[in-house]
């Protein structure tokens, strides 16, 4: 009975002392699953006074809607910085698979503050 105890006592001791690694693998697989967006440099489009900017994420469900909050970001900033207010123009998606990276592409203007 004393062994089987022992035995008892010590896979527990090597669970208590695992659960931290696998606590922390299991987070790891969750922000990799959440994934991040990036964004591009916005540049000028072929209209004068209108820009693009275009942002990428990948990993689960949600992926486009973190590209387009990038994108609109990004162009908000552009704008901001500028002492102006972003105007949304036309949005073109991407990637249509829930593991797919997906895209987002913004035509926007600029326009003075009202």
């Amino acid at each position: 009975m004393q062994q089987i105890f022992e035995g008892t006592a010590r896979l527990a001791s090597a669970a208590s002392r695992s659960l931290p690694k696998a606590l922390v693998c299991v987070a790891a697989a969750c922000a990799v699953l959440a994934g991040c967006a990036s964004a591009g440099d916005v540049t000028a489009a072929d209209k004068q006074g209108t820009f693009v900017v275009s942002a990428s994420a990948t990993g689960g469900r949600l992926a486009w809607a973190r590209a387009h909050k990038r994108a609109v970001s990004e162009a908000t900033d552009y704008c901001e910085s500028r002492g102006m207010q972003t105007s949304l123009g036309m949005e073109h998606t991407e990637g249509i698979e829930a593991l797919q990276q997906q895209a987002s592409v913004i035509r926007f203007e600029c326009h003075p503050k009202t």
